[in-house]
Formats: structure tokens, C-alpha cells, sequence
């Protein structure tokens, strides 16, 4: 008999629990990217100079007017007070990822054990009360401390990918996975189309970058009260989800919830699985394009094509809205191609994944090559990102193809191992233009063509879009050729008792 308050509560909701997770884990997404890139723009404005030493003569410079405000009057960056080089810049840029890299596995396992709502929630609420702190620490203990605190805003953030993943993967059937998946992680590109255009906002008109972080520090803060009240790590454990609902996601999802007994993660079959090495190289190259542009395309605007920084925020958003609206596209063609068995799901994730990855490669280095048009060099990086919201139905939700039942502690691998390519970009990226010359760019550019297009090539012959094996031995067993021990908890509980006995005589 099911109480009466949740019969109450279940009809106050016109839509399914899983949407409103799904639109919630939107927001949580869009909270932790306003708060990884709201320093990117900021730390345009806390630096007193560019990286360009006054003897250097760039042929190839654009025309300056970056610092002509409209009523003609010349913007000083009065709340600059810092001097750091552009290599010190990119190593502060690339601390947050140093973190977000550590908390990956431990958020995973954590998720799994006790549930990713809050291991989800309190990492995102630690990561707001670091940027709420932000302009404190960095005042105080300048650039050193800045880079402490962007390693520990990392660890709190790094839960966030494995933990979504194991929700997801409880309360999202396999045919709905490429439009749920655009819609949650479609919530990065509106964290970094809100994130930069507010931050440009509020620091136009001689605003003070502090107020940057304030602002996204209280918003993390709102939306950890509401994520706290409105959802669950599991549809079984939802108090006013309606018993239509719970009926279907039990007779549509893929998941291990159902079952008593746990098994370990079987990460000796993970490491020797070659789906999960394709998906890994298509994560390292598509981190590799994306953390490029989140990271370091303010700087681009400013540095080199000379915007002013309220032109820089709102140009900055423009390629992330074009990425956000494009991932619902190609979100609801692949489920449409899918179920109308026009292809596989393999077919699906690897069109749609090769999409996002050559065509954003292609794209950076004709927008290297327009020089000083602003114009073209602003349309090749919206269409740049746009193509790059294929990845959201491509290779993001591939983990919960094959592995539904440890899709946190998969992504945790994937996503930990991956962020390599934030450790590296803004510090290489900052090595590779010391003096922010167009000429300098276009050889991190096509660097970042070479990493997106080789492990694009990769993911394409080795990728699958099936469960594996391994993810659920009760079911698949175990391949003739396995042999490297038991993977499920009664095989290895009969394995001991095997040895026990064989030691007892």
C-alpha cells in the first residue's frame, strides 16, 4: 500500500522524476564548469600585462583597441595587481585539473558504495565555498596559493562525472540515453555560456574581478539546497515517485541495484578491455580540443584579436551556446537513428564521436589561419564548438553502454585519466605562446588538430556499443581465454573455499 503523502507528492510533479533529475543534473553541471572557468576570463583582468614584452614586434599583430571604451576613454585594468608570466598563468589554469584528476576513482567507488547524491552534493558544495574564498586567498598568498586552491576546487569537482553517471546509469533506460545525455552534460555548455558571459559582465566598466567569484560561489551554493531536496540516488529509494514511473525503470534498466550482492569492480578486466582503451583515447582527444578552447579561448579573444573583455565574454558564450543546442540535435537523431534500427549504437557513438572530433580540428585551424578577421575567425570557432556537441551522444554516454552496473568507477577511470589533457594544454599552450603572437597560436593549434584527429582514428576501429562481459559475469560468464582469476563475489568465494580445502588435507 503506498502511503498517502507520496501518492500527494508524486501528482505535484507534471513531469517524470527522471526529467527532473536530468534537469538538475543539468544545473550541476552548469554549476561546477561556471565555477572551473570563471578564472579562465578573470585572470584577464587580474594580470597588470599581457604576456608580449614591449621590445617584441609581432608583423602579424591585430589592431589594438581592446582598451578603447565607448566613450572613448582608455580602461587602465584598475584591479590588476598581479604580475605573472604567461607560463605562470597556465600553470594556474591547469591546478584545478591536478585535483579534478585525484577524486575521479575515490568519487567513483564512493558513488557506487553510498550513492552519487552526495557524493555528487558535497563535492559540488566544497568546490562553491572555494571560489566564494577565492579573492580572500589569492590577495593574500598570491599565485602560489591561488594554485593550491584551484587543486583542491579540482578534488571537489572530480566526483561529479563518475557520480552523475551512476545516477544516470539507475534511473535512465538504454533507448533514452543519447537525449538524457544531452540534456545533463548539455548543462557544460551553458555553465560556460553563463559563466562567461556573466563573468564578462560583471567585470565591464572598470568591475572588480572578485565579484566573479562571489557570484558563482552563492550560485553553487542555491543549487546544493535544491539538489539536496529534490533528488535521489535511485528510483527505489525516491519517496513521491509515482508507481508508473518506478514500474517502468524497473522493467527498463540496465542495473545491478536489483540484485542483493555486489561485486567488486572488475578492474582486471577493465584495464585489458579494448572498448574501454578506445574510449579512453577518444577522451583524451576531445578533452584535449575542449579544455583548449574553454581554457584558453578568452585569452585568444583578448590577447590576440584584441577584444575588450565585455566583447570577450559575450563572444567567448557564443560558441558554447551553438555547442549546447547542437548536443540536443545530435542527442535526439541518434536515438531516433537507434531505435528505428537504422544503426547500431556502435555505429551511433562512433558517427557521432568522429563528427565531434574532426570537424572541431578542422575547424581551430581555419580560425588560426583568418589572422585578424574577427568576424571569420569568431564564425569558424562557434561552428568549431558546435560540431564538437556530437561527443555528448558519441563517446560521453559510451560507459553506460558498457557498463551500466559500474559505469562510475568506468567513467572514474576514463575521466580521471583523460583530465590529463587539462593538466597539460594551459601550461603547454602557455610555453608555446610566451608572447601571444598569432603565429605562436597556430602552432598550438595544430597540435590540438593532430591529438583530436589521431585518437578520433583510434576510438573508430576499436570502439564497441555493447554491454561487455565483464560488467555482469552472473549473466555473460566468463570467455574461453579468461585467465586471470574470478571476477564475481561467489566465484571468488568458491575459489577460497576451493584452496581451503585442497590445503586441509
Amino acid at each position: 500500500m503506498i502511503p498517502r503523502w507520496r501518492l500527494i507528492l508524486s501528482k505535484l510533479f507534471l513531469i517524470p522524476q527522471r526529467y527532473v533529475l536530468g534537469i538538475m543534473g543539468l544545473l550541476a553541471v552548469c554549476n561546477a564548469y561556471t565555477m572551473r572557468v570563471c578564472l579562465n576570463l578573470a585572470v584577464t583582468q587580474m594580470v597588470k600585462s599581457s604576456g608580449n614584452s614591449s621590445d617584441h614586434y609581432d608583423p602579424n599583430a591585430c589592431p589594438d583597441d581592446s582598451e578603447i571604451i565607448a566613450n572613448g576613454t582608455v580602461s587602465s585594468k584598475p584591479h590588476a595587481i598581479f604580475d605573472w608570466s604567461e607560463s605562470t598563468q597556465g600553470l594556474i589554469l591547469s591546478g584545478f585539473y591536478y585535483g579534478y584528476a585525484v577524486t575521479h576513482v575515490p568519487g567513483g567507488y564512493l558513488a557506487e558504495r553510498y550513492g552519487g547524491k552526495w557524493t555528487l552534493g558535497v563535492g559540488l558544495l566544497s568546490t562553491a565555498v572555494f571560489t566564494l574564498l577565492t579573492p580572500v586567498v589569492v590577495k593574500a598568498g598570491g599565485a602560489t596559493w591561488l594554485f593550491i586552491l584551484r587543486v583542491l576546487q579540482g578534488m571537489g569537482e572530480g566526483p561529479t562525472m563518475p557520480a552523475l553517471m551512476i545516477v544516470l546509469a539507475r534511473w535512465v533506460p538504454p533507448h533514452e540515453r543519447g537525449r538524457q545525455g544531452a540534456i545533463v552534460f548539455g548543462g557544460a555548455q551553458i555553465g560556460n555560456i553563463f559563466g562567461s558571459f556573466m563573468s564578462g559582465f560583471l567585470m565591464a566598466g572598470d568591475g572588480d574581478w572578485a565579484n566573479v567569484f562571489y557570484f558563482f560561489g552563492i550560485f553553487g551554493i542555491i543549487w546544493f539546497v535544491f539538489w539536496s531536496l529534490l533528488c535521489y540516488s535511485t528510483p527505489n529509494t525516491h519517496p513521491y515517485i509515482s508507481e508508473e514511473e518506478l514500474t517502468y525503470l524497473k522493467e527498463h534498466v540496465t542495473s545491478s541495484e536489483k540484485s542483493s550482492i555486489r561485486d567488486p569492480v572488475p578492474w582486471k578486466a577493465i584495464v585489458r578491455s579494448v572498448p574501454v582503451w578506445a574510449l579512453l583515447f577518444a577522451a583524451v582527444g576531445h578533452d584535449w580540443g575542449y579544455y583548449t578552447m574553454v581554457t584558453d579561448l578568452p585569452k585568444y579573444m583578448t590577447d590576440v584579436l584584441k577584444f575588450n573583455i565585455a566583447a570577450t565574454g559575450t563572444l567567448t558564450a557564443i560558441p558554447y551556446l551553438a555547442m549546447w543546442i547542437s548536443s540536443f540535435i545530435f542527442g535526439l537523431v541518434c536515438d531516433y537513428c537507434v531505435k528505428k534500427n537504422w544503426h547500431t549504437i556502435k555505429t551511433g557513438r562512433i558517427i557521432h564521436t568522429t563528427i565531434a572530433a574532426t570537424g572541431p580540428a578542422i575547424c581551430i585551424i581555419l580560425a588560426s589561419y583568418a589572422g585578424c578577421d574577427r568576424l571569420a575567425a569568431v564564425a569558424y570557432f562557434i561552428a568549431s564548438m558546435a560540431l564538437m556537441g556530437g561527443f555528448y551522444s558519441g563517446m560521453k554516454v559510451n560507459a553506460l553502454d558498457l557498463a551500466p552496473n559500474f559505469a562510475g568507477s568506468l567513467t572514474a577511470m576514463i575521466n580521471g585519466t583523460s583530465t590529463i589533457s587539462g593538466i597539460i594544454t594551459p601550461y603547454l599552450i602557455g610555453l608555446l605562446t610566451p608572447d601571444s603572437t598569432l603565429a605562436e597560436w597556430r602552432v598550438a593549434f595544430w597540435v590540438c588538430f593532430a591529438v583530436l584527429v589521431g585518437t578520433n582514428v583510434v576510438y573508430i576501429i576499436w570502439a564497441d556499443g555493447k554491454q561487455q562481459w565483464w560488467d555482469d559475469v552472473r549473466q555473460f560468464g566468463y570467455p574461453d581465454d579468461w585467465k586471470h582469476g574470478p571476477l564475481s563475489k561467489s566465484d571468488m568465494d568458491k575459489e577460497k573455499s576451493k584452496k581451503a580445502e585442497a590445503t586441509s588435507f
